[in-house]
């Protein structure tokens, strides 16, 4: 069973209650959560929830992946699917299908167990092939310690290579910001 409407409007409401000034932004998402389809499903449009993981090294860095679709460097996400019991449930299988990382191999980073890092509303061009109008993803990024390091085997449908970048170099101006408020990381 997807993640339920009311597992995602507790986190986002819990999100809200962290970064109060980002409640507009959101709307979409609040347009979705009131209607009657599957927020989760690929097939809720105009607007549907994916879940990316936000994955921290020893080092402070972040794991950025080769996105083969979009041509961009991104965290490891995308869309949920059926067998996903929760929102970070979904990024970290993500995380695993697309890196090879498994869940054991990472932890939340303390304080964000139960509320994502960010949260983004971005569009998504018309995909004919796939029969996608153009539409939105409402990305649950969420943010996890590696626990030591581990070997990154690639998807190679759908990731052509890897980085790790320092909090500055991340790709995403918001998880930048976000990452640059935390105090120094330290972990084992």
């Amino acid at each position: 069973m997807p993640p339920s409407t009311h597992h995602i409007r507790a986190t986002v409401e819990a999100y809200l209650t962290r970064y109060p000034s980002e409640r507009d932004a959101l709307a979409p998402l609040f347009d979705v959560l009131a209607g009657e389809e599957d927020p989760t499903s690929r097939k809720t449009f105009p607007t549907h929830v994916t879940c990316s993981a936000i994955v921290i090294d020893g080092s402070s860095r972040v794991l950025h992946i080769q996105h083969n679709a979009t041509g961009k460097a991104l965290a490891p996400g995308g869309h949920n699917e059926p067998g996903d019991q929760n929102l970070p449930g979904a990024a970290l299988r993500e995380l695993f299908e697309e890196t090879g990382i498994p869940h054991n191999a990472v932890v939340p980073l303390p304080g964000f167990e139960t509320v994502p890092l960010d949260i983004d509303v971005h569009g998504i061009a018309a995909n004919a092939a796939k029969g996608e109008p153009a539409h939105q993803h409402v990305d649950f990024r969420w943010v996890f310690l590696l626990r030591s390091q581990h070997a990154v085997t690639l998807q190679a449908e759908e990731v052509s290579g890897y980085e790790w970048r320092s909090f500055e170099d991340s790709a995403s101006p918001t998880v930048r910001a976000k990452l640059a408020l935390l105090p120094r990381l330290t972990h084992s």
